[in-house]
């Protein structure tokens, strides 16, 4: 089915021509500076704008993937943590960090508004990073276990709080920042004007995109220096990266552009009446997309931390050379790396492709693009139980049972494939929800409708880890060995993953029962169409 090309050039923003110098002049009508100056279109606000905006949020993940990817080892090495125990604080940690934008949206729409809000979320991070570099420098604030004189469990010294309220802080640091960054950046393009309006809608697959440069070098680099510098450094890292970033924010100030509200108090109210009719309309019909969204997170939520776990067991050596091997949280990287490779694919292939199969200038609607990635994350947690039995299987062949130190006997390539899948998995339903909880808000409640998207990854943590701490009550009890056994030849986290299959094959067909029965709002799109 062919385009019109008016059409085809208002999908495709490389097509777009440059704005007249007249449309550069104009004024725009309720948006100032951060000043409360009016502002002109050429110069204030598109690509040139969002990329400030786009630096401090790579920063951002960076810091955070930088910590939170190699965090279990940390929880299990200096501070002495079981592997159970050590999966389910990194999980409730990770979880509160995707809550947290819940109460920062409410607070960024009602009173901040996102400018201020940025700003406050960068003041946190540096705060909570500089706190955890201290926490592992200071020899008064490191855990006992790094400091052989002490003979205290480090799970009822000060030096342990201090970590975990740095910890803390960087999570309430995200609830300022995570549904602010990307609905500024979105803010800065006009979405009545067909050129900007263009250039948003691609800034959703681009901002998945650098968001997973910064992921993919964190989890590497930072991995690394964590693994073999020192966690002093490794912490100190993302610190420095953060507060280079918040600087880089502020020198964007003078291109922003602020959307005001009505000052007149009469008319607020009729506008905080208009708002809460429409966000309830709205709730009612994304919440039961929300819930069914929720075993995604849970699966998402092992990344970070089973995952992890396994690719310590294996041999992990690069080419021929012995001495080369990936830090185990190296290979997280695998995710973000089949991200940078497939957002370019789906951008200006697929998409391309599906919009002449579909007629839909976004190739897939919302809601398909969310249930394929459903689809790939349950494909995903699959080959994960299928890598782990056969790993399982390697070392009874070989006699390590009783070695959990050992390294089984097979590569780290096997974990390529999960690590890959999800990658994709993220680039369709991560970024699907996004764009749907963006979209389908009120203008003044996007912030709360991307801080709803963010929860389905935070309660996604905390069902995962209520599920392992259960499970490992209920396996060993008796003396039995628990799924999640320090020694991990001895666990069955294959079973585990089978399970968040069976939760996940649930989960995607009440998916598409309710995808199916949703109205789109403003351009009533059904599910099929």
């Amino acid at each position: 089915m062919a385009m019109d090309p008016a059409d085809r050039i208002l999908a495709d923003p490389l097509l777009l021509p440059l704005p007249l110098p007249a449309a550069a002049k104009q004024v725009l009508a309720g948006v100032t500076d951060y000043r409360g100056r009016p502002v002109t279109r050429g110069t204030s606000g598109g690509w040139r704008s969002a990329l400030f905006v786009v630096a401090v949020e790579i920063a951002g993940s960076f810091a955070y993937f930088g910590i939170s990817a190699n965090l279990i080892t940390y929880l299990t090495g200096p501070l002495g943590q079981s592997n159970a125990s050590a999966a389910a604080a990194v999980n409730a940690w990770s979880g509160t960090a995707s809550l947290m934008p819940l109460l920062g949206a409410f607070l960024a729409d009602a009173y901040l508004g996102r400018y201020r809000s940025i700003i406050l979320a960068c003041s946190l991070y540096v705060l909570g990073y500089g706190m955890l570099t201290l926490s592992s420098t200071v020899p008064a604030l490191r855990p006992s276990h790094l400091r052989p004189s002490s003979s205290q469990p480090p799970q009822l010294q000060l030096q342990v709080a201090f970590f975990y309220v740095s910890l803390y802080l960087i999570a309430l640091a995200q609830g300022a920042d995570k549904p602010c960054g990307l609905a500024f950046a979105a803010d800065q393009f006009d979405a009545n004007h067909p050129v900007e309006r263009a250039s948003r809608a691609s800034l959703f697959n681009w901002w998945f995109f650098c968001m997973a440069i910064g992921i993919s070098v964190a989890v590497s680099v930072v991995g690394y220096i964590q693994d073999y510098v020192g966690w002093g450094v490794g912490f100190g890292v993302p610190c420095a990266i953060v507060l280079g970033a918040f600087t880089v924010f502020l020198l964007g100030t003078p291109t922003y552009r602020l959307y005001q509200h009505n000052s007149k108090p009469q008319q607020q109210q009729q506008d905080k009446a208009k708002a809460k009719a429409a966000a309830s309309s709205a709730l009612r019909r994304l919440l039961p997309i929300w819930a069914t969204s929720l075993a995604y997170g849970v699966v998402y939520a092992q990344i970070m931390t089973l995952f992890n776990k396994q690719g310590r067991t294996l041999d992990r050596r690069i080419g021929f050379g012995a001495n080369w091997q990936l830090p185990p949280a190296a290979l997280q990287t695998l995710g973000p790396a089949s991200i940078l490779l497939f957002v370019p694919v789906y951008d200006r292939a697929i998409v391309p492709a599906l919009r002449w199969a579909t007629g839909n200038p976004s190739g897939l609607t919302m809601l398909q693009r969310v249930g394929a990635g459903m689809a790939t994350s349950l494909a995903a947690v699959s080959v994960a139980a299928l890598v782990e039995a056969r790993r399982l299987a390697t070392a009874r062949e070989h006699g390590l049972v009783d070695q959990p130190g050992a390294t089984v006997p097979m590569t780290w390539a096997w974990l390529v494939p999960q690590y890959a899948m999800m990658g994709v998995a993220d680039v369709l339903a991560v970024v699907g929800l996004q764009e749907l909880f963006y979209d389908q808000m009120p203008d003044g409640l996007r912030s709360l409708g991307l801080a709803l998207y963010l929860s389905v990854m935070g309660i996604g943590g905390f069902i995962s880890s209520l599920l392992i701490s259960t499970i490992d009550g209920i396996t060993s009890r008796g003396g039995g060995d628990s799924w999640f056994d320090d020694n991990l030849n001895r666990a069955h986290l294959d079973y585990f993953y089978w399970l968040l299959a069976g939760l996940s094959a649930l989960e995607l067909a009440l998916y598409l029962g309710f995808a199916r029965s949703y109205v789109y709002n403003h351009e009533h799109r059904s599910f099929n169409t």
